[in-house]
């Protein structure tokens, strides 16, 4: 499971640039919160790899399904959430498993870990209120 800066990353796909070369269908971690981005770490070494050469070919685009062996089934088997998922159900269950961490916490008695966990829950409600009230505005 990949972590950021207090919620669990999503698995998804995406279009990443690479100097001035984009490379498609990338296996990427997507953070709900801060929205950070970071390549899967089980195709890390193949994205850098068919970067360079793509940029030394001077290729302004490229599709990474095509030139890497797939890895589809492993790619998203430590993700807690995916993509598709509602964006509101995502943040709830991201705030389901910081509860989850935080009795942990208290019961080893690590005040780190908690205080970490306590901000990551503050960030996850600030998301989920944002989220609450786009969904009702919409509604209206």
């Amino acid at each position: 499971m990949s972590f950021c800066c207090g919620a669990s990353m999503i698995g998804t796909k995406g279009t990443l640039k690479h100097i001035r070369t984009q490379i498609h269908n990338v296996p990427i971690l997507f953070c709900p919160v801060c929205h950070r981005i970071e390549v899967h770490y089980l195709v890390e070494n193949e994205y850098e790899i068919l970067a360079e050469y793509a940029h030394g070919d001077g290729a302004a685009e490229v599709d990474f399904l095509e030139y890497v062996d797939g890895k589809d089934h492993l790619l998203h088997d430590n993700c807690v959430n995916h993509e598709g998922e509602e964006p509101l159900d995502i943040v709830r269950s991201q705030i389901d498993m910081a509860l989850d961490l935080l009795g942990v916490a208290k019961t080893i008695g690590d005040a780190e870990w908690e205080d970490q966990l306590k901000k990551r829950l503050k960030m996850l409600s600030v998301r989920r209120d944002k989220l609450k009230n786009k969904k009702t505005s919409k509604n209206t």
